[in-house]
């Protein structure tokens, strides 16, 4: 376990070190919280780990994910700044769509996400040169080409998954190992946190991101954060 943190800490280094100002991208899931964690610990230390940490807050999250946005405000060194989708854009997606049209087709749900996580993103990392994400390869089929580090072509600036070769055993073991705060519906068998209608629990057996919109393909499961395969960039 050591190993693998140290790994962790020296991708984040390299992030700061070539391509600052870094932020990292916090859903407050439990990979995340391994992150904040991390990253609170050598925040502005010797280590050199001066990461921003922002999350998006999409009008829809469950209250547990608001319970611990604010655990993470009080406890952590790090400031979590909070984005939210323009009210506008908001107004017109129900207007055309109904407040929970997402239901209805791929494209009216990508819509949804487009409104509430992407645009906010988009604005969160104006102005850095590296984003960092708590993605991790056995989540789901369509991360199964994410690389530690590559530019993501879609936001034009590099991205970073330090996290991506770690298994959901040896998450659940840091955060138990470091008394990490943790979304409490992780304990009523939600391995996958979202907005709060396109999350459900899941069964024993079941994939972890199967409670995700899980009226849909599992191959459609993106929200468009992470849906671009980005392209390796090859330093001089």
């Amino acid at each position: 376990m050591q190993q693998k943190i140290n790994q962790v800490v020296a991708i984040l280094q390299q992030a700061v070190r070539d391509f600052s100002p870094v932020c990292f991208a916090n859903s407050l899931g439990a990979e995340d919280m391994v992150l904040t964690d991390l990253i609170a610990r050598n925040f502005m230390t010797k280590r050199g780990l001066d990461i921003e940490m922002f999350s998006l807050d999409t009008g829809r999250l469950p209250q547990a994910t608001y319970d611990l946005m604010q655990e993470v405000s009080e406890r952590y060194s790090v400031p979590l700044k909070i984005y939210f989708p323009d009210s506008k854009a908001v107004e017109t997606y129900v207007a055309k769509n109904g407040v929970n049209g997402f239901y209805d087709s791929v494209e009216a749900r990508k819509s949804c996400c487009f409104v509430r996580k992407v645009e906010p993103l988009r604005r969160a990392l104006r102005g850095k040169n590296a984003w960092v994400t708590g993605l991790r390869r056995d989540q789901a089929v369509t991360r199964g080409t994410l690389e530690m580090s590559s530019y993501d072509a879609d936001q034009g600036l590099q991205k970073f998954n330090p996290l991506l070769d770690w298994t959901n055993k040896e998450v659940w073991t840091y955060i138990r190992l470091h008394d990490v705060p943790y979304n409490k519906l992780h304990d009523q068998f939600y391995p996958s946190l979202g907005c709060a209608p396109c999350t459900r629990s899941v069964t024993a057996g079941e994939d972890i991101r199967a409670g995700r919109w899980w009226w849909e393909n599992p191959e459609d499961k993106e929200c468009g954060l992470h849906e671009v395969k980005p392209i390796l960039l090859k330093r001089a």
